[in-house]
């Protein structure tokens, strides 16, 4: 449509905004558009919202501390890997398998409980100049253990998995809050301003339990939530206009929408919501050149491919997901997550077969990741994180035959590593208990990765505040907790 022509009818008033964006989406991302669309619910500014302007666009924003991490890719394992079994090693549990456990257990499944004690039927050995016990399931994570550290006093308290989640993710376990990719990109922005500051990787077998809300703002705007790429192609849907409004056409449309966009604004000052709304379709344009070339592969060398396993079936898709996560974080990105299907870790039964086929997905890319960025220089500025919500209990849940048998949940203690940003290479902290069940030297709760994490993203986890419903709302949310210096380089 011609600019003079629209320019007209919007004066008579005949063209809304309404009306415009329905006849011309131009594929610029169904999610920018749909924001838009919503606004007559988003239009009243809280009362609780503080007075003067507030910023909610994605330019890069100084931290108030001297940062040593500029982005982060989680590796999140729902389900509950079994730590006994992978990277807490217990001589005492593999000695007394089969005799009763004295202490108590809590168990999610009563029914199919057991108080046999079940010692891990994989050996472990120690790697690297550090000497870290790591099982036979993960022989490529023993090729990075020096430049990792293994936190095996992880803790909830909780043994069901969706709070265990929402308190992994969240910093509370309850729904409803924003995921910690969401405020890391609301304290600090994104280093581009052409792709997302927070992606999300999703698997092809389905999105992982409790869904989307994995990635949710929460009470942010929708300005902070993850950007899911697909497992498949296209990686994002409606990136690319309609062939007949390319170019000149599609570059008047979107001045024009652009103009209207403020207009609105304009008539309705300190809208912060909509704010949020028109950046997040300004990105939506700019995304349609930057990230075509972010998810593409084919400008990478053949041994890169084999590093992350690309040429085996087994760890073809796992591997892609981490290599766009580099090459994402390479760009700019904030904040990568990728998610597994389900809970593939939720070992309840045949726990021989299943954490092994886990492993066998997993293992090769998450260790080709912590490599490849090291080799680029980039593992010193970007944190890895592998690890779950939950462990499992060192009681067998037996299904009948003994290579049947399975683990319960266990929120008292269970491991994750993390590795570059600011974390100290090359060793363990924390112990669990003779057996693996409760965390019981140097334990680290939720709210305590997470100080940890914003340290060294130079942000005070205690300082870090949105106001909502006349509170200020805080990723650790106020609870006791802190920063674990003691796995942190020059700390």
């Amino acid at each position: 449509m011609d600019e003079s022509l629209l320019a007209a009818l919007d004066t008579a008033g005949i063209v809304s905004r309404r009306r415009f964006l329905a006849r011309n989406a131009m594929g610029v991302g169904s999610v920018a558009l749909a924001w838009l669309l919503r606004e007559e619910r988003l239009l009243a500014t809280p009362p609780d919202m503080p007075r003067g302007p507030r910023s909610f666009d994605l330019r890069p924003k100084p931290p108030a501390l001297v940062p040593r991490a500029k982005a982060m890719i989680s590796l999140f394992m729902h389900g509950g890997p079994s730590h006994m079994d992978l990277l807490d090693p217990k001589p005492e549990l593999t000695k007394r398998s089969g005799q009763d456990y004295a202490g108590e257990v809590t168990f999610s499944f009563v029914d199919r409980a057991s108080k046999k004690l079940f010692g891990s039927p994989w050996q472990f050995k120690r790697h690297g100049q550090c000497g870290t016990p790591v099982s036979e399931l993960l022989p490529h994570f023993a090729g990075i253990v020096d430049d990792v550290t293994v936190i095996r006093s992880m803790h909830t308290d909780i043994n069901g998995h969706e709070p265990s989640i929402w308190f992994m993710n969240t910093g509370r376990a309850q729904p409803g809050r924003p995921a910690l990719g969401s405020w890391l990109t609301y304290g600090l922005g994104s280093e581009s301003q052409s792709l997302p500051a927070y992606v999300v990787l999703t698997d092809p077998g389905g999105h992982p339990v409790d869904g989307v809300r994995n990635w949710s703002n929460g009470f942010m705007p929708p300005l902070f939530q993850g950007t899911v790429v697909r497992s498949a192609e296209p990686r994002i849907l409606n990136l690319d206009p309609p062939p007949h409004l390319k170019g000149a056409l599609q570059e008047q449309n979107l001045a024009f929408l652009a103009r209207l966009n403020r207009d609105h604004l304009a008539r309705h000052p300190g809208e912060a919501d909509l704010e949020a709304r028109i950046a997040s379709y300004e990105l939506a344009a700019r995304m349609q050149t930057a990230a075509k070339e972010a998810l593409d592969l084919a400008g990478e060398s053949e041994a890169t491919k084999k590093l992350y396993g690309i040429d085996d079936p087994v760890t073809r898709e796992y591997g892609t997901r981490c290599l766009i996560a580099r090459r994402l974080v390479e760009r700019g990105v904030r904040f990568v997550q990728l998610f597994v299907n389900g809970q593939i870790w939720d070992n309840h039964e045949n726990i021989k077969t299943n954490l092994s086929d886990c492993c066998r997905k997993t293992d090769r890319p998450s260790a080709a990741l912590v490599k490849d960025l090291k080799a680029r220089g980039l593992l010193d500025t970007t944190i890895v994180h592998w690890g779950g919500e939950i462990g499992r209990l060192p009681v067998t849940e037996n299904h009948g035959a003994a290579e049947k048998a399975g683990r319960d949940h266990n929120g008292q203690g269970f491991s994750s590593w993390v590795a570059g940003g600011g974390f100290k290479g090359g060793m363990t902290y924390g112990e669990t208990d003779e057996f693996g069940h409760k965390a019981v030297i140097d334990p680290v709760s939720p709210n305590d990765y997470h100080a940890t994490l914003m340290h060294l993203f130079g942000l005070d986890h205690a300082a870090l505040t949105y106001h909502q419903n006349g509170q200020g709302q805080r990723l650790t949310d106020g609870k006791p907790c802190r920063v674990v210096k003691e796995i942190l380089r020059h700390a």
